[in-house]
């Protein structure tokens, strides 16, 4: 074991063992690691979790102590500001670096960047990262050096660079099948990454923790996660095995079903994704495999990795526009008369009881599963923000709280994108017609059916509001500021 002291590895949306830069960087160094996870909801301009978040973080958590473990580590759980508990720790452990993997958001690159000047200061060595993106937001830069505000040209400049780096083995290993990750396509890609793993046993420097049930992320009274429990396996393994199964049974079929929502049509990746438990390269790779192995597949592969491009896309757009989560992105959005919801109206669109059956059954599939499917996204959004001509941050709001896979960019990008306040933006004249999407993309109601039980019959609500009628007056209204 090298003598280079103790390290300190700070995780936070990077919840995996493989393919892990910071962990990787630590094992390489020698000597005892400490794993880090701190729960802030204390510094200034970092948001909360929402509640489905809260239950997901409590799985992925549980999920990568029980991973560390197999490698010798353990996961050490701290609660309060991160920058005064990370060189508490830091001091705590007289660690002679602290490693983390890149954050993009404005309040987290202030916390990172004033923790890197403090703990230097004290003598401490401080590395960051690249692993939570395919290339860093600075890196992708317009003919004349600016960034991109618009996807197209963004998408053919990110397929215009070197592919994406490979995927680094688990540290400790001296392979790259992570604990517990299974196996077959999606581990084969994952394992064929370049660098070597620490083949030598890691050590870990046992410090107090907290316990991960006193932080009560999970919810109680009342226990309302059953459906979040019955759809998903947080953590790396269900991650790989998502990933495995799309690409076996589903990319192939991706630009002919993505769109339909009773189909399976979509991986299930987001949440796996959000919270870091697998990184974009690793399903860049496996993708880019299955594609050349199965020609066949070739096409929902490459519109598969579109959609990761758009991810990549939201967290650029973060990085370089960060009011992108609380304001309009077009000034013009600014003056836009948008109504004031009653408390009633406001709920039925929350429970899916306005009586338009598609924007209906998406609410209550959110509601159940902490997802939806990703058309009846722009349907129950365009809704809101048109027909009843509500803000974009409120449904922002509602979504960061129910969804599992609330993204800080791209639930931002996504509302603002349907306002049509964002670049790149439908425009704000382009209303999708829940009906009309419901016939061409549920014609046989399936979807519906499955969540709205009593649609068609007479306990089912009319619609709250006439959806002709509603579309006129948000025209009238985008006139005013036209």
């Amino acid at each position: 074991m090298s003598d280079f002291g103790t390290t300190l590895v700070w995780l936070r949306d990077d919840l995996r063992v493989r393919d892990n830069p910071a962990l990787h960087a630590a094992a390489l160094r020698g000597g005892p690691i400490v794993c880090l996870y701190v729960l802030d909801e204390e510094s200034e301009g970092v948001r909360p979790l929402g509640g489905a978040s809260r239950w997901w973080l409590h799985g992925s958590l549980t999920a990568l102590a029980a991973e560390l473990r197999e490698l010798g580590l353990a996961l050490t759980l701290r609660r309060g500001p991160a920058e005064r508990v990370v060189r508490e720790l830091a001091g705590e452990t007289d660690a002679a670096a602290v490693l983390w993997n890149r954050r993009y958001g404005e309040a987290e690159r202030a916390i990172d960047t004033a923790l890197k000047s403090s703990l230097r200061a004290d003598g401490v060595e401080v590395a960051s990262f690249q692993g939570s993106v395919l290339a860093e937001p600075w890196t992708v830069q317009t003919g004349q050096g600016g960034w991109y505000k618009v996807f197209t040209p963004f998408y053919r400049a990110v397929l215009g660079r070197p592919e994406p780096r490979h995927p680094l083995p688990v540290p400790g290993s001296g392979s790259g099948t992570a604990p517990g990750a299974g196996s077959g396509a999606a581990a084969g890609a994952a394992g064929s990454g370049s660098g070597s793993g620490s083949g030598a046993p890691l050590h870990h420097r046992r410090v107090p923790s907290d316990e991960l049930d006193s932080w009560g992320l999970l919810p109680t009274r009342p226990d309302w996660a059953a459906g979040l429990r019955e759809r998903w396996e947080p953590g790396s393994a269900g991650a790989h095995r998502r990933l495995e199964s799309f690409l076996h049974d589903g990319v192939g079929a991706y630009p002919d079903e993505h769109d339909f929502p009773a189909e399976d049509g979509t991986s299930g990746l987001s949440p796996h994704l959000r919270f870091g438990e697998i990184s974009p390269f690793e399903v860049w790779h496996a993708v880019d495999r299955h594609r050349a192995g199965q020609r066949g597949d070739a096409a929902g592969a490459s519109a598969f990795l579109r959609q990761l491009v758009w991810r990549e896309f939201a967290y650029h757009l973060l990085f370089h526009l960060p009011s992108i989560t609380t304001e309009n992105m077009r000034s013009e959005f600014d003056g836009f008369p948008w109504a004031t919801p009653g408390e009633a109206e406001l709920e039925a669109w929350q429970q899916g009881r306005t009586g338009i059956p598609l924007v209906d059954a998406g609410m209550r599939e959110l509601w159940h599963t902490g997802v939806m499917h990703n058309r009846v996204r722009m349907v129950v959004a365009s809704f809101l923000v048109k027909n009843l001509r509500v803000h974009w941050r409120v449904g922002e709001a509602w979504f960061w709280d129910t969804l599992v896979d609330a993204d800080p960019a791209s639930n931002a990008l996504n509302w603002q994108w349907v306002a049509g306040s964002g670049p790149d933006a439908a425009p704000y004249f382009r209303v999708f017609n829940p009906e009309l999407q419901a016939s061409k993309f549920d014609p046989h109601s399936a979807y519906i059916r499955r969540w709205v039980p009593e649609f068609g019959t007479e306990a089912y609500p009319a619609p709250m509001v006439d959806l002709a009628e509603s579309r006129r007056a948000a025209l009238d209204a985008y006139a005013t500021i036209r």
